[in-house]
C-alpha cells in the first residue's frame, strides 16, 4: 500500500503562486509515476501533471503548461507542484495520485484510470 498527504492549498488572487506538496509513505518504490489531478464543482476529474520519480518523463496539461511546474524530492519522497500566475478557473480541489505502472503514450499517462493510490486532496481557490 502506499499513502499519499497533500498539503499548501489555500486561498491566494489571481496571478498569485502556491506550492503543493504530496508527502508518499509505504511501498513508494512500487509505483512508477505521480500525477497531480484537479476537480473542480461540477467538473469532471482532470489531468494536471505527472512526473516519474527518475524524473525522465513530465507531462503538463496545455491549460497549465508555463504555469505550472511539477518536481520531486526522491530523498524526501515528495512530489511537488508549484503553480503560479495561478487564474480563477484554476479553482479545484487537487488531488495527488500514484501509479504502479508505466505508460508508453500521453493519453495513458493523463488517464485517472491509471493510477490505482489517491491522495484526499486539497482545496485551491484563487480570487479574482
Amino acid at each position: 500500500q502506499v499513502q499519499l498527504v497533500e498539503s499548501g492549498g489555500g486561498l491566494v488572487q489571481a496571478g498569485g503562486s502556491l506550492r503543493l506538496s504530496c508527502a508518499t509513505s509505504g511501498r513508494t518504490s512500487s509505483t512508477h509515476r505521480m500525477g497531480w489531478f484537479r476537480q473542480a464543482p461540477g467538473k469532471e476529474r482532470e489531468f494536471v501533471s505527472a512526473i516519474t520519480w527518475s524524473g525522465s518523463r513530465l507531462d503538463y496539461a496545455d491549460s497549465v503548461k508555463g504555469r505550472f511546474t511539477i518536481s520531486r524530492d526522491n530523498a524526501k519522497n515528495t512530489v511537488y507542484l508549484q503553480m503560479n500566475s495561478l487564474k480563477p478557473e484554476d479553482t479545484a480541489v487537487y488531488y495527488c495520485a500514484a501509479a504502479s505502472y508505466g505508460s508508453s503514450t500521453f493519453s495513458l499517462r493523463t488517464s485517472a484510470n491509471a493510477y490505482n493510490y489517491w491522495g484526499q486532496g486539497t482545496q485551491v481557490t484563487v480570487s479574482s
